[in-house]
């Protein structure tokens, strides 16, 4: 029999809902005696305790630390972890981007506590650990699976406030399902460069663009406590003209720029050639990165400025 580990990080997945409304944390994980899990063999660890917006850093360093101290020592084919949903894609994310693993990492979480009418807790949980027992989920990187699909860390993320069906990739779609019989995968995504990290030394920070938006915001940024701004740009990758010579003196003073889309479908492309337009940016020197959402590009850029990649490998590294 496959054995599995399962890491509970806190969140939705493990609280309960009071008489009054309100969802509170349990002391216990509510989970971990329901009888249709008896059929995996699991062996357990409650790692943190968090409401998913405490996530940090740290705790994100910490979790990476302990699956690849567990991947070491052979025992198990799978790991699942269990974690809120607010932040869910970007811990995920961050495990994919650091840990080399052979055998399946899952995310998963729930969108209703457990002890909701119509929770999807149990089912979620369930489900992720059939996807870490089927051996074709190995060499996938990290996947999430939720609501019956699977999606690959890099491209997943929450599209709804409380929708069960919130995690989507807009872009690529899920790359598998879960059914009563089976699990299927129908593509498979390459596999993504690992960028080992032992502590934090740098401070990225992360812009949405709007109309009228003025360079007041900007102009409070100083270069002695950032090493690297992600721009949620508009459209493929263009700016308010405002806030354009602030771009320009950062990357003067040696930090990194890096443009995203605040659409959540579609890739940044440096065409329009106006003050403001992308590809008067990247004259600038500015950074356009594909496929990529804002917190997950600030990750990206923090762990390749963490092994001191220079702007030439910072661009190669985000064409990826």
């Amino acid at each position: 029999m496959q054995k599995i580990l399962i890491i509970h990080t806190g969140g939705t997945i493990s609280m309960e809902e009071a008489a009054d409304g309100r969802i509170i944390e349990t002391n216990e994980h509510p989970l971990t005696e329901i009888e249709q899990l008896k059929q995996f063999s699991i062996e357990e660890k409650q790692l943190f305790h968090l409401p998913s917006p405490h996530m940090t850093l740290d705790h994100m360093l910490v979790l990476t630390q302990y699956i690849e101290k567990q991947m070491a020592t052979a025992k198990y084919n799978g790991i699942v972890i269990t974690h809120g949903t607010d932040t869910l894609e970007e811990t995920a994310f961050f495990v994919d981007l650091t840990v080399n693993a052979s055998i399946p990492i899952i995310f998963t979480g729930a969108m209703r506590p457990s002890n909701k009418i119509g929770s999807d807790a149990l089912y979620n949980l369930f489900c992720a650990l059939r996807v870490a027992s089927d051996p074709k989920s190995a060499y996938r990187g990290v996947l999430v699976v939720m609501n019956d699909e699977i999606h690959t860390a890099q491209h997943v993320t929450k599209t709804s406030t409380s929708n069960v069906a919130t995690f989507q990739s807009p872009v690529f779609g899920p790359v598998g399902f879960v059914t009563k019989l089976a699990i299927h995968f129908h593509q498979k995504m390459d596999q993504t460069t690992h960028y080992p990290v032992t502590t934090w030394t740098k401070n990225v920070v992360l812009l949405k663009t709007y109309a009228g938006m003025s360079d007041e915001l900007l102009q409070t940024i100083s270069s002695q406590h950032v090493h690297g701004i992600i721009v949620e740009a508009l459209g493929q990758g263009n700016v308010p003209p405002a806030i354009v010579p602030a771009l320009q003196r950062f990357i003067s003073e040696g930090i990194t720029v890096v443009i995203v889309s605040r659409c959540f479908k579609g890739v940044v492309q440096p065409v329009y050639d106006y003050a403001g337009g992308g590809r008067a940016l990247v004259k600038d020197g500015v950074i356009f990165a594909n496929y990529l959402n804002g917190p997950k590009a600030r990750l990206k850029l923090l762990l390749l400025l963490e092994n001191n990649y220079d702007h030439e490998a910072i661009v190669e590294a985000f064409h990826d």
